[in-house]
């Protein structure tokens, strides 16, 4: 906890530097979203920052990085039911934090084959590996053009980083 206490005003201490700098016609040389949240390549990201990984006809979705960090500790997740639908942007579930609880939008509509029964004991499993261990629905798209409207890594580090810099 301490730990994370000192990221955090670090991280803080960070963002008024590099405010200082851009503001003085200096630009830093680092990104402080990167240096606090990854990004993977090879998945699709939706603005409300959720992930999507198409792979073989089943499209396998988490929150990102940035998004459980900004949430803080997971304390319980709920998800829906295996055989059920879900439709693009709509939520499926909610993931509550010792700071807030949020809505899961599905990035992609279809059926839910599977889910992530080890989020109901381990939802701590969403902060430590959000795109490993920290999945939560399995879906079969049936609409996988879908997936094309949805942001690369470039993209969505770009959007993340223009979404704090506005907060």
């Amino acid at each position: 906890m301490a730990l994370r206490m000192w990221a955090s005003s670090t991280a803080n201490a960070l963002r008024i530097s590099c405010s200082a700098a851009k503001s003085a016609g200096l630009s830093p040389s680092f990104s402080i979203t990167r240096c606090f949240s990854s990004v993977l390549d090879g998945l699709k990201y939706a603005p409300s920052h959720e992930w999507v990984k198409h792979d073989g006809g089943i499209a396998v979705v988490g929150i990102t990085d940035h998004a459980q960090d900004h949430l803080g500790e997971v304390v319980f997740v709920d998800l829906p039911e295996a055989g059920g639908s879900v439709s693009q942007g709509s939520s499926f579930g909610a993931v509550e934090s010792v700071k807030a609880t949020s809505d899961i939008n599905s990035p992609v509509s279809g059926e839910i084959i599977e889910v992530n029964t080890k989020l109901t004991e381990t939802p701590g499993l969403v902060n430590s590996s959000p795109y490993d261990d920290g999945w939560m629905i399995k879906v079969k798209p049936s609409k996988p053009s879908e997936l094309d409207s949805l942001m690369g890594s470039k993209e969505y580090t770009k959007f993340c980083e223009e979404e704090d810099a506005a907060h």
